[in-house]
């Protein structure tokens, strides 16, 4: 029974999974924490692009301008 528990001691054949397990948890808790960090810019653009494309004008075009997205502040 002694050497049965020595050798289980020295044995590394699952440390290597182990580093794998925890390196693994790290990626996904980083990948999670810039998720949080990104998504709420990402939010905020998007409601500026919303605003933006609300307040805009499509005009086909006239003989004295040309067609296209008008928006405020343009001419």
């Amino acid at each position: 029974m002694l050497r049965f528990l020595n050798r289980f001691k020295s044995d590394e054949a699952g440390a290597v999974t182990v580093d794998w397990v925890v390196l693994t948890a790290v990626v996904i808790g980083l990948s999670g924490a810039t998720f949080l960090v990104i998504s709420s810019s990402v939010d905020g653009m998007g409601g500026n692009i919303n605003e933006a494309m609300s307040s805009s004008v499509v005009s086909t075009g006239s003989n004295s301008a040309a067609g296209g997205l008008v928006t405020e502040g343009t001419n």
